[in-house]
């Protein structure tokens, strides 16, 4: 199985994101603003996985 860089960000970025919702309380937005850029990094992984040959 091969990994790009766009999945190894998504999959860092959750593991962070889960880390700081279940360790950290106080910065709730900074977690969900992780959240949302390891969201990003999965669908831009996943459009440009299909447009290559």
């Amino acid at each position: 199985m091969k990994f790009s860089a766009y999945l190894a960000l998504f999959m860092v970025l959750l593991l962070l994101w889960a880390e700081g919702f279940l360790v950290y309380h106080v910065a709730s937005l900074l977690i969900h603003l992780l959240l949302v850029a390891a969201v990003i990094s999965l669908i831009v992984h996943v459009v440009r996985g299909r447009s290559r040959k």
